[in-house]
């Protein structure tokens, strides 16, 4: 009988050890968005500290890389590209709408890749 006690504390304790996985405050992404220019980087950076959680968003021109560090326990990085792509600018995951990319300045309109 006492093995049997045993045995389901164990297994209780292993489904209560999965279900409070504790998630990263300090969490680092680094994600492909699309744009040009130094206005492109303003908009991107804003967009993405707008993003309740997100601390530090910092976006290369040349490599097209953002990156970011967020507390994945108020936002994920899915919740960080939409807002991206909401500002105009693609990401790997999420695609601007055609009237979101269409309101960007001119200088800012890059090549974007076929869907």
């Amino acid at each position: 009988m006492n093995k049997y006690v045993i045995l389901l504390v164990m297994v209780l304790a292993g489904f209560s050890a999965q279900a409070q996985q504790k998630k990263n405050k300090n969490a680092r992404y680094d994600v492909e968005v699309n744009g040009n220019c130094d206005q492109c980087k303003k908009r991107i950076e804003k967009a993405a500290l707008r993003v309740d959680g997100v601390k530090m968003a910092i976006w290369d021109i040349e490599s097209h890389r953002l990156a970011l560090i967020l507390n994945e326990e108020k936002t994920t990085v899915d919740a960080v590209e939409q807002a991206v792509a909401k500002a105009g600018h693609d990401t790997d995951r999420h695609r601007a709408t055609e009237a979101d990319y269409e309101a960007l300045h001119g200088c800012c309109k890059y090549e974007r890749k076929p869907e």
